[in-house]
């Protein structure tokens, strides 16, 4: 009786041995796939974001060159993301975590038949999402960006893809100062423009009677 146990108990062995292995080997696919938002090169560079596109969309702003003398200072779509969880941070403090990341990446208006950059759909005649032309990010950082009130500004380009892998600080002219001068109050951030974070009170209520 004892010797027809031992298959048995071998049998279990290697299949634990085995379910141990195939744990051992999933474990380094889980990590690879956890990042964090921000990830910086040695030389203070700011890698390309991955995944915005699955944060919440919190709004898309547009500034059409047809509606600014022909030159806006950004005609395209504003098409803006952030992490499920610095929304919910900031629905509940007023202000982003440390370490929040935000995405704006940019939409030309679709093919424009008219002057002012629009034209005709089935719905009506309007503005509408074209093609991808470039991607802006901004990061919260108190210590890393103490001189641009705790945000750091960035760039992979205005164009289309590919956009730039790396991203060094954009000057305070250039990004910061203009958040400073005009969304200081709101942490650095248009939430103007984007009625998830504009009515956090409201909101706050409508996301705890969510299912």
């Amino acid at each position: 009786m004892q010797k027809r146990q031992y298959p048995a108990a071998a049998l279990t062995s290697i299949a634990v041995i085995g379910t141990g292995v195939a744990l051992f080997r999933a474990k380094p696919v889980v990590a690879q796939s956890e990042r964090a938002a921000a990830v910086f090169t040695p030389d203070g560079k700011l890698e390309l974001p991955t995944g915005y596109r699955r944060w919440v969309f919190v709004g898309a702003p547009l500034t059409p060159n047809g509606l600014n003398n022909g030159h806006a200072n950004f005609p395209e779509f504003h098409n803006v993301y952030i992490q499920a969880q610095n929304v919910d941070a900031y629905l509940k403090t007023g202000s982003f975590p440390e370490g929040t990341v935000i995405v704006k990446e940019l939409t030309r208006v679709l093919d424009p038949t008219f002057p002012d950059g629009s034209r005709v759909e089935p719905s009506g005649r309007g503005f509408f999402n074209g093609e991808f032309n470039g991607i802006d990010e901004t990061v919260k950082d108190s210590k890393r960006f103490s001189k641009t009130n705790g945000w750091g500004f960035f760039t992979f380009g205005h164009h289309p893809l590919p956009y730039d892998k790396t991203a060094a600080e954009q000057p305070v002219t250039v990004c910061a100062g203009c958040h400073i001068a005009n969304v200081a109050k709101t942490d650095m951030t248009w939430v103007q423009f984007y009625p998830m974070l504009r009515g956090k009170s409201q909101v706050s209520q409508v996301r705890k009677k969510e299912p």
